[in-house]
């Protein structure tokens, strides 16, 4: 059964943010994007209100699952999640 993420207690992942699905490449396969997806695309399996549909299930690529919420990376709100996650993907682009 899939769990959408519900948090938004400090420190976890924002309600609704979902930048961590749209800003980076991911190189694995993804259910529905089996190639996986290119930087600025919005992942398939991120729904209407920005939540990730497989979170807690096991297709969710591993990538996926290690990525966690860092006031670093994440800022103070989803626009500067976005910012920050495009500037590490460009900087790192081989």
């Amino acid at each position: 059964m899939t769990t959408l993420i519900t948090s938004d207690r400090k420190g976890s992942c924002r309600m609704g943010c979902g930048a961590c699905c749209i800003a980076p490449s991911i190189s694995s396969p993804i259910p529905g994007m089996p190639d996986g997806k290119p930087s600025g695309v919005r992942c398939v399996q991120l729904n209407e209100q920005h939540l990730c549909m497989l979170f807690g299930d096991a297709r969710r690529p591993a990538v996926c699952s290690q990525f966690d919420f860092d006031k670093e990376v994440c800022g103070e709100d989803r626009e500067e999640a976005l910012a920050t996650l495009y500037w590490w993907e460009t900087a790192t682009a081989g």
